[in-house]
């Protein structure tokens, strides 16, 4: 399975490592590999599952009546969007500020409706420990067995 995120402030790049190092000291038998979409990644075609990580930038406003409008992360939404990727998402893990309110991980949510993917976690901003070790085991829940 992959994991593909796109990282603005390097928060979710580092949430993002931290897991991995996370998995690898794990008595179970990991497969995951990273892959960051940024502005200058040429789309390409995913073969295999994966999970896309994505944080929470919009425009302003309050995210009921306006402001829900993604800015900066469309890129992977883009990539995900390309030829049959859709179709190999097993999920979103959204991250953002809870001083946001309802804009927390919005941007997630809307990928999650968009590509009729489930929502599968959150964490804020570079997230916690505990956040490591719940998104390993939603992650351990969902890989695929036999890639």
């Amino acid at each position: 399975m992959n994991l593909l995120y796109i990282s603005i402030s390097g928060n979710t790049r580092a949430f993002v490592n931290r897991l991995q190092t996370y998995a690898a000291d794990q008595a179970t038998e990991n497969t995951w590999s990273i892959k960051e979409i940024h502005d200058n990644s040429p789309l390409a075609a995913e073969t295999q599952p994966y999970v896309a990580f994505v944080p929470t930038y919009l425009e302003g406003g309050n995210g009921v009546d306006n402001g829900d409008q993604e800015i900066l992360t469309e890129t992977l939404r883009d990539y995900i969007d390309f030829g049959d990727n859709a179709k190999h998402c097993l999920g979103v893990i959204g991250s953002g500020n809870k001083n946001f309110n309802y804009q927390y991980c919005l941007t997630a949510k809307q990928y999650a409706a968009q590509f009729n993917v489930p929502f599968l976690a959150d964490f804020e901003l570079r997230g916690t420990n505990q956040d490591i070790e719940r998104i390993y085991q939603v992650l351990q829940e969902i890989e695929p067995k036999s890639v």
